[in-house]
């Protein structure tokens, strides 16, 4: 079905470092697709995708989209997450460089200039929608720990933030890492 044919706010938006926590992502998709798991959101990316040779600001456009149809933020947060670049504009084969007669940026298709990442763009959105009572935002860190400074910033004092991950002895007294699906199913709900 096509996103114009969704008016409510049915969907949970799932966000994160694609490349550097795609395990964690994977862990969540697994969780939800799982026969045994109490876990269950319909993801609003399961509906529709861009397109990889779409420019950053048709993406962002889309991402808006998507998001008006969501009712859960859930964003995983790794070591890079915060630092994230993908979608500024200035990454765009598009984008104009300032030059001496042109004293700010511009883009070749005549668009907006938009430098913040596409995480930072949807950090930004869901925010938005958190303040206007919209959207509830679950942060999980792809960590045993919950450390808000590798938070974006728009998120890092708002929603629910918890840990995937925990440490476990085993019964030889070693101590392990292993996904914590009672933390991230307490989180989302």
């Amino acid at each position: 079905m096509a996103l114009d044919n969704y008016t409510y706010r049915t969907f949970t938006y799932l966000a994160g470092d694609w490349t550097g926590d795609s395990a964690a992502i994977e862990m969540l998709h697994t969780w939800n697709s799982g026969h045994k798991w109490g876990l269950s959101f319909k993801d609003i990316h399961s509906e529709t995708q861009s397109s990889d040779d779409s420019h950053n600001c048709s993406i962002k456009a889309s991402l808006r989209k998507r998001m008006k149809l969501c009712k859960k933020f859930v964003i995983v947060v790794g070591s890079e997450t915060a630092n994230l670049r993908s979608g500024a504009c200035y990454t765009c084969f598009w984008y104009k460089k300032p030059d001496m007669y042109n004293l700010m940026p511009g883009c070749y298709l005549n668009n907006h200039v938009d430098n913040r990442s596409y995480v930072q763009f949807e950090c930004e959105m869901a925010k938005h929608d958190y303040d206007n009572n919209d959207m509830d935002i679950v942060v999980l860190y792809n960590s045993v720990n919950v450390n808000r400074n590798l938070c974006p910033e728009p998120l890092r004092w708002v929603g629910t933030h918890a840990a995937m991950k925990k440490k476990v002895t085993d019964y030889l007294g070693n101590n392990h890492i292993e996904w914590d699906y009672d933390s991230v199913k307490k989180a989302i709900g």
